[in-house]
């Protein structure tokens, strides 16, 4: 699946005899390979929970697991509105519960209350979240965002200009940064539109960034830059990002199912995907 080029496998783990070693680190980096898997930027594993329509575990093509990923959360939703005639369902994260809704053909879904305190982001010290002291190259004055996941905003003159696949490896293993960093670079071009690229950790450039994307909007808010709701135009297309009065975030755009198959058992084995 693909919410703005932003591209998933999808694992079904609610299926009878589901292979557990499939969503192992090893398994996700093999599934991943461009080159010899089935390639994406992360492998999403869907379970059963008892409090929500269903639990979503996701993980980026280096193989760690991580706690959020707004497009995989707006793909997942569309899977599972699709399968029980949905219009809205509750995902479990390690984020949290987060709701989707469906209007026509856009999925949007709750990222709850961004969070902007050192602690939160994680950083390593205290430091103002809004104006990081951090400079690598032509990027500097980043403003730092979690929305279940540490991102890093630059905002620059001129997006396409930086030479983010260079910066961005550098800036996601920055000392201040004790769980790695999304970093984004964001370039306002109204007041309710922003450009926006994004090197995410554990999977490198991408063509959309969904809890970037709410994060650059956060950042870009705070600083006075931007209003809400605003468009997010990325290499891969367009995502919606809205605030809420209590803080929530919410992000909208398509998902896309690009075609449904099976993965051989031998690809989950480590010396497969080598």
């Amino acid at each position: 699946m693909q919410g703005a080029g932003n591209d998933f496998v999808v694992l079904d783990g609610r299926a009878p005899g589901f292979p557990a070693q499939a969503f192992r680190a090893e398994a996700a980096r093999a599934i991943a390979a461009r080159h010899t898997g089935v390639g994406c930027d992360q492998v999403i594993l869907i379970e059963a929970a008892p409090h929500a329509t269903a639990r979503m575990r996701i993980r980026n093509a280096d193989g760690g697991e991580v706690a959020a990923c707004g497009n995989a959360a707006r793909c997942v939703a569309l899977l599972l509105m699709d399968e029980q005639g949905l219009a809205r369902v509750t995902l479990a994260t390690q984020a949290g519960l987060l709701e989707a809704t469906r209007e026509g053909e856009r999925i949007s879904v709750d990222m709850g209350v961004a969070q902007t305190d050192w602690q939160a982001i994680p950083l390593r010290e205290a430091v103002d979240t809004l104006h990081l002291g951090l400079r690598h190259g032509a990027l500097q004055d980043g403003a730092a965002v979690s929305m279940g996941n540490p991102h890093a905003v630059f905002f620059v003159e001129d997006v396409d200009a930086v030479p983010l696949g260079d910066i961005g490896p550098v800036l996601e293993r920055d000392p201040l940064f004790p769980e790695r960093a999304n970093i984004g670079v964001a370039q306002v071009l109204s007041e309710n539109r922003l450009r926006l690229r994004v090197w995410e950790r554990g999977a490198g450039l991408t063509s959309a960034c969904g809890s970037g994307a709410c994060a650059a909007v956060v950042a870009a808010n705070r600083r006075g830059l931007l209003q809400s709701p605003a468009e997010v135009v990325q290499d891969g297309g367009s995502l919606d990002v809205c605030l809420r009065e209590d803080g929530h975030v919410l992000l909208s755009g398509p998902a896309v199912r690009s075609f449904t198959g099976e993965i051989p058992f031998a690809l989950f084995d480590a010396e497969a995907g080598a």
